[in-house]
């Protein structure tokens, strides 16, 4: 049983998932910050400092009773929002260096291969009849 389990870790695709797993989290952390630090202050300051997060609806009386942090919820959607935006952005500029680096390879000439085979045995075909 420990051997497979060592054999499924070492498989690829474990490895690769791990991989993507560490550099999602480190990702995660400078998109949040884009957002936060770069971004947010832009869009506070178009929209004159709004702030949604303190909207909300009590559902009782006093200060402990329950409210409904409508506001809050708001805030997550435009922030989510503006997360998907910025990494849609930066995956759309990955894909065009990665699309332009590919056309560059394809647009390298590859080595004159040489005669194909069909075209040797077309050629001591025509040999033999020679002869």
């Amino acid at each position: 049983m420990i051997q497979e389990f060592k054999d499924f870790i070492a498989k690829g695709n474990v490895m690769d998932m791990a991989v993507g797993i560490i550099i999602g989290a480190a990702f995660t952390a400078i998109v949040t910050s884009l957002v936060d630090d770069l971004i947010n202050p832009i869009i506070s300051l178009v929209t004159g400092g709004i702030d949604f997060s303190g909207l909300k609806i009590a559902l009782g009386d006093g200060a402990d009773a329950a409210s409904f942090n409508y506001g809050s919820f708001i805030t997550a959607i435009i922030n989510f929002l503006i997360i998907a935006w910025v990494v849609f952005m930066l995956v759309k500029m990955v894909n065009k260096v990665k699309d332009a680096a590919t056309a560059k390879e394809e647009a390298a000439p590859a080595a004159d291969p040489g005669p194909s085979e069909k075209d040797l045995l077309m050629e001591i075909r025509d040999a033999l009849v020679k002869k």
